[in-house]
């Protein structure tokens, strides 16, 4: 998979997660461990993916660390499912921040070998927004959280999937 078909994926990923928060906003702290842990350790092997990749090469460390985190926010989702709320909200909201201040540092490091960086700049400040959002309210509501979620989710999902597309253009055109 090269790199502008794992920001798509990552994208639809993304989307299909919003649509999950948005048509089920009740579902239980449960089902929001098993959603999140999913899409978390998703995001973090499509990152290392990229960071492993040729197209992933300029900023391939941020990529790799981006998906070692993800990938253990997963983890740890699913090890401990009893999580409470609480414990959910802040790892929920550190996983965003890191998130967000990984993809900002792929998009510098990428500005030289690509144009519409600056979509993973705003994936990266939706995250940042995301993650402190949900640390300044951390007893709001499964409801609410699933809410916000799928918000962020799908604002990131379409921003990664417009600049997985812009990629595969670029790539096109050197060919």
């Amino acid at each position: 998979m090269d790199g502008s078909s794992a920001l798509i994926v990552r994208g639809i990923v993304g989307v299909v997660v919003a649509i999950i928060a948005f048509l089920w906003p009740g579902i239980t702290i449960a089902g929001l461990v098993v959603i999140f842990g999913a899409y978390a350790i998703f995001d973090g092997i499509t990152n290392l993916v990229l960071g492993f990749s040729r197209t992933g090469a300029h900023g391939r460390w941020a990529h790799v660390l981006q998906g070692v985190v993800g990938i253990a926010a997963g983890v740890l989702t699913f090890i401990w499912p009893a999580i409470t709320a609480l414990a959910l909200v802040l790892l929920i909201g550190v996983w965003a921040i890191v998130t967000g201040v990984f993809e900002i540092a792929a998009a510098i490091r990428l500005r030289r070998v690509i144009t519409g960086e600056w979509m993973l700049v705003l994936s990266g400040i939706v995250s940042i927004l995301f993650g402190v959002l949900v640390l300044a309210f951390p007893l709001a509501g499964a409801v609410g959280i699933s809410w916000v979620l799928g918000v962020y989710a799908m604002t990131a999902g379409i921003i990664l999937i417009a600049l997985g597309v812009r990629l595969r253009k670029v790539v096109a055109a050197t060919v």
